[in-house]
């Protein structure tokens, strides 16, 4: 055998060898949408939009019904999902603050280990992104999803590859895309905290478009693994960075505003099912590392629920936790879940909870504000304008799931509000949050007339180094001190 032929032989062996270990490896497709809440997806229950691409990742997946984001502001909450680590940890907790680079990140880690890596779409993370992609590209159209089945065509065949496809809809301001269900007043249903008029039905049909438009290319995307025949050897991914872009949404720490779809979809793979387990987004970095094999890094503060994708009915953790930093207005609230209960403090009471879509220049927020001045607004209604705000918010989402009864002062949930403060005050500690001496002040008011000399403050958990800190709290209930 002749010293050519030798190295031919190597390197076409070598080939091989990488193309098997390639093969053997699964590719996962994360697809997070901006501005959506969970129960306007047909598959949660929504009567009226029509979702059926989704409805049909649900079908044949997971649907999580007890999955929460870590925070309901969309470039904090984005970077808390690549680090896999709490909003405070990541130095990047308030809106429009960049990634620091020395924050761990797993689609970097995915790349390290071979796999090719490519974001598309609303990036919002800061250029420390760079380093975690083979290829960037700021998408296409109106919700930049138009290059999704592109960049899924023109991959390198060689390698497992992990696509971060990250949409604009359902954000204001809408667009309207010929091909995509169009929606009536009729068809909308409107949440007691909103006033129902036509401004707020006409402003809730067009983000019903929205959702809608996102249903459409998820579907192609389906369509072109099926073409390719990887459906079986690839994970998709599918959730939301925040809640709908409405009041009492967006930024809160309710469900409509921190609750997100997760649905997780692998023909041949994934049992079709519904699974009630809790899980946060922090926990989709350490489920995607274990799935491919790279192992979960210790910065990483999610916990992966990869045995949950073979059975529906296992828990990987007892309670979820979230928080409210500055997004336009100055706020600092923390959420924590257990069971069907939920506990958000609010450290600002004094103060309305506002936030930018809640202004009177957009329509449903318009309304409020005008029906306000007329007396005609129920309490539910009213909630936004309060300055008398609790310091404890207690709710059971049993028997209230749209959580407008406060249980904080009724004696017979003493020793549950005790329970969930303390679980609170824990992850607090153990997570290095802080309230800070010098928050970020509001940047405007609720006109959009913008403060002058506007600076930022001090960040939540930067007084204790939180960015440091690698612990991820309680998990599990008795992971807490009585």
């Amino acid at each position: 055998m002749s010293a050519c032929f030798q190295r031919t032989f190597l390197v076409l062996l070598f080939f091989s060898a990488a193309v098997l270990e390639a093969g053997d490896r699964p590719n996962f497709v994360f697809i997070v949408v901006d501005d959506v809440s969970q129960n306007d997806l047909g598959c949660y229950g929504h009567p009226t939009i029509r979702t059926p691409q989704l409805d049909r990742m649900a079908r044949e997946g997971l649907r999580f019904e007890n999955a929460y984001l870590t925070i309901s502001s969309c470039s904090p909450s984005r970077c808390s999902m690549i680090t896999g680590r709490y909003p405070h940890n990541t130095g990047a907790c308030e809106l429009h603050t960049n990634l620091p680079e020395g924050q761990f990140q797993y689609p970097e880690a995915l790349r390290k280990a071979g796999y090719y890596t490519v974001l598309s779409g609303k990036n919002h993370m800061g250029p420390a992104t760079q380093r975690a992609f083979d290829r960037i590209s700021k998408g296409k159209g109106p919700g930049k999803e138009e290059d999704w089945v592109e960049i899924l065509k023109n991959r390198p065949r060689e390698k497992p590859f992990f696509c971060w496809f990250a949409s604009t809809d359902a954000h204001r301001g809408w667009a309207v895309s010929e091909g995509v269900p169009t929606y009536q007043e009729s068809d909308v249903v409107v949440p007691d905290y909103l006033f129902d008029g036509p401004l707020t039905r006409r402003d809730l049909a067009d983000y019903y478009h929205e959702v809608s438009r996102i249903d459409l290319y998820v579907g192609r995307v389906l369509e072109e693994l099926k073409r390719q025949k990887i459906e079986r050897q690839t994970y998709v991914i599918f959730c939301a960075d925040n809640g709908r872009p409405f009041p009492r949404c967006k930024t809160r720490l309710y469900d409509s505003g921190i609750r997100t779809p997760l649905l997780v979809w692998s023909p041949g793979t994934v049992r079709p099912a519904v699974t009630r387990s809790l899980v946060s987004s922090i926990d989709i970095c350490a489920t995607v590392l274990e799935l491919s094999g790279v192992g979960v890094d210790p910065r990483v503060q999610g916990v992966s629920f990869s045995r949950i994708l073979k059975d529906p009915a296992q828990k990987t953790r007892d309670c979820v936790f979230a928080e409210h930093n500055w997004h336009v207005f100055q706020a600092h609230e923390r959420m924590v879940r257990m069971g069907n209960f939920v506990l958000i403090r609010n450290q600002y009471p004094d103060r309305m909870n506002m936030c930018v879509e809640s202004a009177p220049r957009f329509p449903a927020g318009q309304e409020l504000w005008e029906q306000r001045e007329k007396a005609r607004l129920s309490a539910a209604q009213s909630d936004l304008f309060r300055k008398n705000r609790p310091r404890f918010e207690l709710y059971n989402l049993d028997t209230d799931p749209q959580q407008l009864n406060n249980l904080a002062q009724a004696p017979l949930y003493g020793e549950k509000l005790k329970q969930l403060v303390g679980l609170l005050d824990y992850w607090t500690e153990q997570t290095g949050d802080t309230v800070p001496e010098n928050p970020t002040p509001d940047r405007e008011d609720v006109h959009g007339k913008r403060s002058p000399g506007f600076r930022r403050g001090e960040m939540p958990g930067a007084a204790r180094n939180a960015t440091r800190i690698t612990s991820p709290g309680p998990i599990k209930a008795e992971d807490a001190p009585n």
